[in-house]
């Protein structure tokens, strides 16, 4: 099993079990660490994933099954256990073979910024004697990873203040700590990776195409000629939101129009905002893979291919479009909205530990089955955003999903 295989067998081997009667009054003492490293990997592990949990310290550790069939965890999780790992790409390339090619590993490590600190922990009593580990700098985890052929998902350092203060150390561990460069001197890095270049398909995947459409007749026509052909089959949802123009009499023509030629469905919203039109649309869906595409056509209906590419190339579990990198067209985002979207997108990398440059552009891409645990899942967010952009995007990252711009 992984963690015997590359371990140091003899010295680890006997200073865990020296501590382990030890080791529930040492965790009992630093209870806010240990509480607060659970809480942040319940947050990464989806309740209904089967995982496989390696950590150090418990008797349990040494006796994993060695002879585990491959592909049997959703999720791998190493807490703090590649400080005594002799191999670590090793490690890693075991983990690999576990998890089902969408898994996920997880890894939480020291800082090896805190090594100093650490140390003098221990010499004072107030953290639970250590024997010689391997400190690492997350770049050694990223290379690591890259070595093994693992993609990151996601990264970065947590908890700034590892012993319990009123106030103070929830204000450092949950705002100051997501700020650069605070960002940087967390106690534990913590890294999401997943297998490279996994997805294999016998069939181009069919693509659902969800259009919000309120006071958009003038473009109804255009949309359903223009959007490519893509996959097995591509649907076209019109969702029209209590329009004041004629756009769901034009959905109607424009859908009896191109029947048999195209695939096209309609519905009236009958809630309010553009979130609860792309959750009508992503409920009617059929296809493997759910589109958002905005009905004032601001993203060009030939990039749609793109988009469909890289998700079925397996590039990220989540495409978000960007109107950021090239010039924008005169009046077509105002300087608030440049500014705002700005700020979230700064917001919601440092949050979310994925780089995100247009957290607000429309168009999003993402698979049926991911789009279907967000749903499960989405209740731990609540039911928040009217727009549903930042519906998705928290639920992609609260899923590890890989996500692009």
């Amino acid at each position: 099993m992984i963690a015997n295989n590359f371990m140091e067998k003899e010295n680890v081997i006997e200073y865990f079990e020296k501590i382990a009667s030890s080791r529930t009054k040492w965790k009992r003492r630093n209870k806010y660490y240990y509480n607060y490293l659970e809480g942040f990997l319940k947050f990464l592990t989806p309740e209904d994933k089967k995982v496989l949990r390696v950590q150090v310290g418990d008797n349990s550790f040494w006796k994993k099954e060695k002879n585990t069939p491959d592909s049997t965890y959703d999720y791998v999780i190493a807490t703090d256990v590649l400080g005594y790992v002799n191999d670590i790409e090793g490690f890693m390339r075991e983990a690999s073979r576990l998890v089902k090619l969408d898994g996920r590993i997880v890894i939480t490590q020291y800082n090896a910024l805190w090594e100093p600190i650490l140390r003098l922990a221990s010499k004072l009593g107030l953290r639970m004697p250590s024997i010689e580990q391997n400190w690492l700098s997350m770049a050694d985890l990223r290379n690591f990873a890259y070595i093994a052929g693992l993609e990151v998902v996601k990264s970065g350092s947590k908890m700034i203040m590892p012993k319990y203060v009123p106030l103070l150390s929830a204000f450092l561990n949950k705002i100051i700590s997501n700020i650069f460069p605070f960002s940087r001197l967390g106690i534990f890095h913590y890294i999401v990776v997943r297998k490279s270049n996994t997805i294999s398909l016998t069939e181009k995947p069919s693509i659902s195409i969800v259009v919000p459409a309120r006071n958009e007749a003038g473009t109804i026509e255009k949309i359903v000629k223009e959007l490519p052909e893509l996959g097995l089959f591509t649907e076209i949802i019109f969702i029209e939101g209590n329009s004041t123009d004629n756009t769901f009499a034009e959905i109607v023509r424009v859908a009896e129009k191109y029947k048999g030629k195209k695939k096209i469905k309609y519905a009236k919203q009958g809630g309010k905002g553009k979130g609860d039109a792309v959750r009508l649309g992503f409920n009617m869906a059929e296809g493997d893979i759910l589109t958002i595409y905005d009905a004032d056509m601001t993203v060009p209906p030939f990039e749609m291919e793109r988009f469909y590419r890289a998700i079925v190339e397996n590039k990220a579990d989540f495409i978000n479009g960007s109107r950021l990198v090239y010039p924008l067209e005169k009046y077509s985002m105002r300087v608030l909205n440049f500014f705002g979207n700005k700020f979230f997108s700064f917001a919601f990398s440092s949050i979310l530990g994925q780089s995100l440059k247009d957290t607000l552009c429309g168009t999003k891409v993402i698979w049926k089955k991911d789009y279907e645990d967000i749903k499960r899942n989405r209740a731990f967010f609540g039911d928040f955003d009217p727009f549903g952009d930042f519906d998705l995007l928290f639920g992609a990252a609260k899923l590890n999903l890989k996500i692009i711009d």
